[in-house]
């Protein structure tokens, strides 16, 4: 990986690229210290150093960069964009339109695309109204007593929600200039910044905290974690596919040999981020009740990250969402259809019904595969957190983090030799 960047560096097409991406990325930095209009710096700094559950936000703070408790102007992050795209993909299976626009091609990817940026300005004043209210109420730090926005007037309100949402397009406009200008994915880099920057300063405060074993612990897990990513997101079940030679004309057609590449994972890390989303319901509720409750105190003591009610729900939502996201991604129909039209076949099945029935049970096994390695993937940081006496909010990264983390390292680098492979690429001439 650290030849393809060196090698890639010194081409100058390249070179652009990279450092432009760098550029970008740096900015996105900046604009998460930049504190939203009527916020208090210090009172947030302090509450910040107070806090010592985990909040029921961290999914969103995870990518914003830490943004989010702050309350900068990018304290929404990348994530109503997140899910914006996550619900026009659920929307092809109720909203015919949906799926006809997706089967257009260009075109029809690009009113996608422009109902993505709708649905994302309005998903960034909902979730803007959401957080500033919390933290008028003081509910964003429930253990702490200071006043962190001082201006209660509606004023202040309108215009911390409208630099909230403006912040949240800008953060959408520099993922596009990254994807159209620079190198990878610009929504992907984004999360990879965001994730990223918190890693060292939170084992940084875990070792100040004399635990440097539970640092070398958590590193180890890491490294191992790593490894398993990389080799299960890199492996492929290959489904052989033959094409018959026809005539067309005085010319012969077809006659090659191809495959499907189905991977174990094919849902990604969409179940986890679905079922961490789910489960911050009942204390996002809870928030709003007595604190003295007795279901308000059953909803702390039975969804905390470490209880066995809220991990055993965890398991059984993401291994819920694991089938349910493949089952709309990939249709067995739809391949067996399109293979049919062309001539191809699967050897051993005849073409149409018998190829759909025998791709799902394909799919249907390595499905099973792939949930319960997210299970165990997501599962894994927070059981660490019980032999290593950390707390809820203490444990640097999750199941969500790692995956993300190398996926999008492994997306870049593959980007990166396909550019460098034309770039050298000499051709017959010479």
């Amino acid at each position: 990986m650290l030849s393809a960047f060196a090698q890639a560096f010194r081409t100058p097409d390249l070179r652009r690229k990279l450092l432009f991406s760098l550029l970008i990325m740096a900015l996105f930095r900046l604009g998460t210290f930049i504190p939203a209009p009527g916020v208090d710096t210090k009172a947030v700094q302090a509450c910040l150093a107070q806090q010592e559950q985990a909040s029921l936000l961290d999914l969103v703070n995870l990518f914003s960069g830490g943004a989010l408790l702050q309350l900068s102007i990018f304290a929404l992050g990348i994530m109503p964009y997140i899910t914006a795209s996550i619900i026009i993909q659920l929307l092809r299976v109720v909203v015919p339109r949906f799926d006809d626009l997706h089967k257009e091609g260009q075109i029809g990817q690009a009113k996608l695309t422009q109902y993505t940026r709708y649905l994302t300005i309005f998903l960034g004043v909902l979730q803007s109204t959401t957080t500033i209210t919390l933290a008028r109420s003081g509910a964003l730090f429930p253990t702490c007593q200071q006043s962190i926005i001082a201006d209660d007037s509606v004023t202040s309100f309108l215009v911390m929600v409208i630099v909230m949402t403006a912040g949240t397009s800008v953060i959408m406009w520099l993922g596009e200039l990254i994807t159209e200008r620079g190198i990878g994915n610009g929504m992907s880099l984004l999360i990879f910044t965001s994730i990223t920057a918190q890693l060292p300063s939170q084992l940084l405060s875990i070792g100040q905290g004399g635990n440097w074993s539970a640092v070398a612990a958590i590193v180890a897990m890491i490294l191992g974690v790593t490894i398993a990513v990389v080799f299960i997101e890199q492996a492929q079940r290959r489904i052989p596919v033959q094409y018959a030679k026809r005539m067309v004309g005085r010319r012969t057609y077809g006659g090659s040999s191809t495959y499907i590449p189905l991977k174990i994972n094919m849902s990604g890390v969409i179940p986890v981020i679905f079922a961490s989303s789910l489960l911050a319901m009942p204390s996002l509720v809870a928030q709003f009740g007595a604190q003295d409750a007795d279901w308000v105190l059953w909803i702390r003591t039975n969804f905390s990250s470490t209880a066995w009610l809220y991990l055993t729900v965890y398991a059984l939502l993401i291994l819920f969402f694991a089938f349910f996201y493949t089952s709309i991604t990939f249709n067995p129909e739809e391949v067996a259809d399109n293979m049919k039209r062309y001539g191809g076949f699967i050897p051993g099945y005849r073409a149409g019904r018998p190829t759909a029935e025998y791709l799902r049970y394909v799919v249907n096994r390595i499905t099973s595969a792939g949930a319960v390695y997210l299970v165990v993937i997501a599962l894994l940081p927070s059981l660490l957190i019980i032999p290593l006496g950390l707390g809820a909010g203490q444990m640097p990264f999750g199941g969500t983090t790692l995956l993300i983390i190398v996926g999008v390292g492994l997306q870049t680098v593959k980007e990166i030799n396909t550019q460098l492979q034309q770039h050298h690429y000499e051709g017959f001439l010479r």
